[in-house]
């Protein structure tokens, strides 16, 4: 068997890191924990439980002077319609995120299967070889028979 196949090279994603997903779960949720702790150290407007960065980066921009340069091509007309949106934003990239794992994943184990499946042995068996008689048939007559 060619040594020139090789083993395909693994990264982080598609490695045998069997430590790797219950370490980033980890992390995530602590993001999530210290998010939360520090949104409630500081309170936002009235009736707002979490205040949006971009709001208070147009305020601190207007308040300095700036002029908005465009106007939005398209305004919600509720918070809940808004929400929504970015509600199926973000299933949309979970979507995506998801699909190119798994589409990951699957070629990795693709390879793996194959890999294995390539280890065959250097010769056939005797009973797997073609006859004598059919290669020398197939050899002395090579038009097709109608």
């Amino acid at each position: 068997m060619s040594e020139s196949v090789g083993k395909q090279k693994s990264n982080f994603l598609t490695g045998d890191h069997k430590w790797a997903t219950p370490v980033l779960l980890v992390i995530l949720v602590a993001i999530f924990v210290v998010s939360l702790v520090l949104g409630r150290q500081k309170p936002a407007k009235e009736g707002e439980g979490f205040a949006g960065t971009d709001d208070a980066a147009a305020q601190a921009a207007e308040a300095a002077g700036a002029k908005q340069w465009i106007k939005p091509i398209f305004e919600p007309n509720s918070g809940e319609v808004e929400s929504g949106l970015f509600a199926l934003q973000a299933a949309l990239g979970a979507g995506i995120v998801g699909f190119a794992l798994g589409r990951m994943s699957g070629r990795k184990k693709g390879h793996d299967e194959a890999m294995a499946a390539s280890q065959l042995p250097d010769e056939l068996p005797a009973s797997a070889r073609p006859s004598d008689d059919k290669a020398a048939e197939t050899a002395a007559d090579p038009a097709p028979r109608a």
